[in-house]
């Protein structure tokens, strides 16, 4: 029983320095994006740009023209749209082709959205000055271009627009929509608060093209490319800038099977680029590479969907031990995991709609666990998410 006490003790100590850690930054995130503040100056330090608005499109023949042709009504006058097309079907193709549109056509024997985007570039005769990346669903405000090119022309380098959902008709695609709106609060609005960089979404960003360009000829990931482009963004050098008025709207997932696909996908990144980046990430936090480190230190971070739960397992232990230090410790870890995730969701989605997202919650927590069981090889393939919804079926969240 002394061993068996001993190795609780460690077990604790060492959970303790993890997972107070993360109570810890969330926590300040979380207060910390309270008090956003957008930057308005303008600085018109260079010329307004041409955009290069890129669309990689892999088996999206269900949304892709539809998101073609939403994308030509930006108020902004000098962009080209740049559809990419993976594996799309012939008659997709030749609608496409009568549109206003440049049309990239790609095959790959593994398809990565990294290869779509540098082999795309590298085809392009046309010079641009900013490149704006989007996903084959994703619909913007009309304002988004216009907003972009103005940030760069105030001297931003990289740009992270607003992703929301655009469909919330499902338990699954409400806590989707939740998440997301959650990152934003504590990566977006609470990073740049306390002088951090933003995070890099995936799409709804935009970038210096030439040093866009020049970034993503090294990467070759199969998931969360955007993970290994904002760390090498922040290596050298260049902050990401959240802008909260530019909304993109995104399909969120709303069946089971699909979401858990989508986070096999995203946890499978997560340890593969944890175990890749952290150990150098704390030898560049020695030389004072602070945002790098927090950056590289979110990866060590338990899935959010199962935070709250280990916190509470590890309380419910500790009353059942009978350790009246551990019940203090956890039990006001799990207080403020709470209390952190409650700022960071909106008011807007306090609504009827919170208590289905609840009431799909221990399904969605299952599905977490079997994911995390399910990750062996899940970074070595391309996990395609399909969409579907039209814009009749969006649902404004501005």
């Amino acid at each position: 029983m002394e061993y068996l006490e001993i190795i609780y003790q460690i077990t604790q100590l060492l959970l303790l320095v993890w997972f107070g850690f993360c109570v810890i930054y969330i926590t300040v995130l979380a207060i910390s994006g309270i008090f956003f503040k957008q930057s308005n100056v303008k600085k018109n330090s260079r010329p307004l740009p041409k955009v290069a608005l890129l669309i990689p499109a892999y088996k999206e023949n269900e949304v892709i023209i539809h998101t073609a042709k939403e994308a030509l009504k930006q108020d902004y006058g000098n962009y080209d749209v740049v559809v990419i097309a993976d594996s799309l079907e012939t008659e997709t193709l030749t609608i496409l082709k009568s549109l206003e549109i440049i049309v990239i056509e790609v095959s790959f024997e593994k398809s990565t959205k990294a290869k779509a985007l540098n082999i795309t570039m590298a085809k392009l005769k046309e010079e641009y000055q900013l490149v704006v990346v989007l996903d084959a669903d994703n619909i913007m405000s009309e304002d988004v271009l216009s907003i972009f090119a103005q940030k760069y022309s105030d001297g931003y380098n990289v740009i992270q627009g607003h992703r929301t959902a655009k469909n919330q008709e499902t338990g699954f695609s409400m806590l989707d929509a939740i998440s997301e709106e959650m990152n934003n609060h504590l990566y977006c609005r609470g990073t740049q608060t306390v002088g951090l960089t933003s995070r890099l979404i995936g799409s709804g960003m935009a970038f210096d093209y030439k040093m866009f360009k020049n970034l993503m000829k090294d990467i070759d990931a199969v998931g969360g490319f955007d993970k290994v482009l904002e760390l090498e963004l922040v290596d050298s050098g260049n902050p990401i800038h959240y802008v909260e008025s530019a909304y993109i709207y995104d399909e969120k997932v709303s069946q089971s099977a699909v979401f858990s696909n989508q986070r096999t996908r995203w946890i499978s990144a997560q340890f593969y680029y944890l175990k890749k980046y952290f150990w150098g990430s704390v030898a560049k936090l020695l030389k004072g590479n602070v945002n790098y480190f927090m950056k590289a230190a979110q990866l060590f971070f338990p899935p959010r969907m199962l935070f709250p739960v280990l916190l509470f397992i590890l309380f419910t232990v500790a009353v059942i031990v009978k350790n009246p230090l551990f019940i203090l410790i956890w039990g006001a870890s799990f207080a403020l995991i709470v209390f952190s995730y409650s700022i960071a969701i909106p008011k807007k989605l306090w609504t009827k709609e919170l208590l289905m997202a609840i009431l799909s919650l221990p399904k969605a927590i299952f599905v977490m666990m079997l994911a995390i069981f399910n990750l062996k090889g899940a970074n070595d393939q391309f996990i395609h998410t399909p969409h579907t919804i039209k814009r009749s079926q969006i649902k404004s969240n501005v």
